[in-house]
């Protein structure tokens, strides 16, 4: 466990961060903002039985009934700032009262993220001997955790809530590398009461917890003992699932609105990919049915005018049609995710390795359904980028797939901040966190060779041409007007081959044995 005797640092860092956070009070904000402004309205306007009817504005509200009620909280402090802001009927309110209230909102339920990042730096283990504050896995997980790029934009500049369900995640995660197993199973219940797509690392948390929780013991040769099953222990994981279930879906249970709770929560008529393609598999099985349509057509193997029209490159969130390749339905991607995931939960079933093992299901689990899920949305490749940091300070194989990952998944969220004004911001940040990731674990992990193989740098140097191509060449040019689609097909489809790398080298990690810290 990390040492406690020079913890003074940790405080400067969350104040820091705090600061910084505060900066961007007056910044572009999306459409987010008027999503949690209408939810607010909502909750506080409206008898409970409406919530999930209301559907005044676009924006209605998709989210399960914890947040609902979460947002019910916030909506008391609201009024102090702005009743107006409340008024279900005053769509696009966005006064300075309105900014800084829910501005402030994010900054100060981040204080649960940062507690969480605290309690994951103490279960870091740390290298004995005389090194350097700054240069300990405790305290680069605390930078990497607290000033990450993806989730500053995300929540404090794009706007969203991410930092306080984080909180939730790794201290669910931290709870489970202290032996705390209970604790941690309620902090994730709870957390897929507030966000449920969360159930992305779900069955990691199960087959966990039925295997190292609920079984006891094991076999000389490492398999389960199945004589050592608990029924209490089953019982009381059970009864911390229903009581949260109850508390948050409870009031629609007994009014029967669950169907209508359920239809808000899993929209299928969504369509495959969102507003713009996430780097994932299915933006490249996009483009090649781009490029195939387009060959047809010129090769007249093809008429254009009975192709469908596409829908996706404008960006618009709807249903979609292949032209030249076999359209994919929600069921075609449940199966390739839990195929996908599920070598990685056998793992940690077949071959328990502790907390760790959990902590790299969790992962794969995350990423998995990130490249092979239904109308994913770019920003969940964070669920990944943050607990792998745990790993990455512990492990130098682990380090080298959080470089490749971090880097790609951050650039793959610029197009979320494409006004002039954050274009300074989002680089200055993105080049000060990836300096410092890089020049941090090289430095952890000196004198055991490189942490990037040739071709990942040659793949990350490839991102700076992909940048200048999509932030400063192409808006100068003209086919901006007849290409505007252009730069995010570019961003995904580039950022797509690393994240399914990433996917792929942390699944051959899994075949090997679990690195453990040299002691010097």
């Amino acid at each position: 466990m990390a040492a406690v005797d020079s913890w003074s640092w940790f405080p400067a860092l969350a104040l820091g961060v705090s600061f910084l956070k505060c900066l961007f009070i007056t910044a572009y904000h999306s459409t987010d903002f008027e999503v949690h402004r209408n939810w607010l309205a909502i909750t506080h306007s409206l008898p409970v039985s409406r919530w999930y009817h209301e559907n005044t504005s676009e924006w209605t509200l998709d989210y399960p009934p914890l947040f609902a009620w979460f947002e019910l909280g916030l909506s008391h402090a609201a009024r102090h700032f702005d009743p107006n802001m409340l008024l279900v009927e005053n769509l696009n309110y966005a006064s300075p009262s309105t900014v800084l209230f829910q501005r402030l909102s994010v900054i100060f339920t981040d204080l649960l993220f940062i507690y969480a990042a605290r309690e994951c730096c103490r279960c870091v283990q740390e290298q004995k001997g005389s090194r350097d504050v700054l240069n300990r896995p405790s305290f680069v997980l605390a930078v990497l955790l607290l000033w990450n790029f993806g989730l500053l934009i995300v929540d404090h500049i794009h706007f969203q809530y991410n930092g306080f369900l984080f909180g939730f995640l790794l201290l669910s995660v931290a709870k489970h590398l202290q032996h705390q197993h209970l604790q941690g199973a309620l902090l994730f219940s709870l957390l897929l009461n507030l966000k449920h797509i969360y159930l992305y690392v779900a069955p990691a948390y199960g087959v966990y917890l039925l295997r190292s929780y609920c079984f006891t013991q094991d076999n000389k040769d490492g398999s389960v003992s199945w004589r050592s099953f608990s029924p209490l222990r089953l019982l009381a994981l059970g009864g911390i699932v229903a009581s949260t279930c109850a508390l948050s879906f409870g009031p629609f249970i007994a009014m029967g609105q669950l169907p209508q709770v359920l239809s808000r929560l899993f929209p299928f008529k969504r369509g495959l990919c969102h507003a713009y393609w996430a780097p994932n598999i299915w933006a490249l099985y996009n483009t090649l049915d781009k490029i195939l349509a387009t060959l047809g057509v010129r090769l007249k193997l093809l008429q254009e005018a009975e192709l469908p029209r596409a829908s996706m490159t404008g960006g618009l969130v709807q249903e979609f049609e292949h032209s030249v390749l076999p359209s994919v339905t929600p069921s075609i991607t449940l199966v390739c995710t839990l195929l996908s995931i599920l070598p990685a939960a056998a793992s940690i079933w077949f071959r328990p390795r502790g907390a760790r093992g959990f902590l790299r299901c969790l992962l794969l689990c995350a990423l998995g359904s990130f490249v092979f899920g239904w109308h994913v949305h770019e920003k969940a490749i964070l669920i990944a980028i943050l607990p792998l940091s745990l790993l990455a300070v512990e492990n130098r194989e682990d380090a080298g797939i959080f470089l490749v990952l971090t880097t790609t998944g951050h650039y793959s969220l610029f197009p979320l901040l494409f006004t002039p004004a954050e274009l300074p911001i989002k680089v200055c940040l993105m080049l000060l966190f990836t300096i410092y990731s890089f020049t941090a674990l090289r430095t952890l992990y000196s004198g055991r060779g490189c942490l990037l193989r040739p071709l990942e740098s040659v793949y990350l140097l490839g991102l700076v041409a992909v940048a200048f191509a999509c932030e400063v060449a192409f808006p100068l040019s003209p086919w901006q007007q007849k290409l505007p689609f252009l730069p995010l097909l570019a961003t995904s489809v580039y950022c797509s081959l690393g994240v399914c790398y990433s996917f792929l080298r942390l699944y051959a990690s899994l075949l090997r044995p679990e690195e453990k810290p040299k002691q010097p």
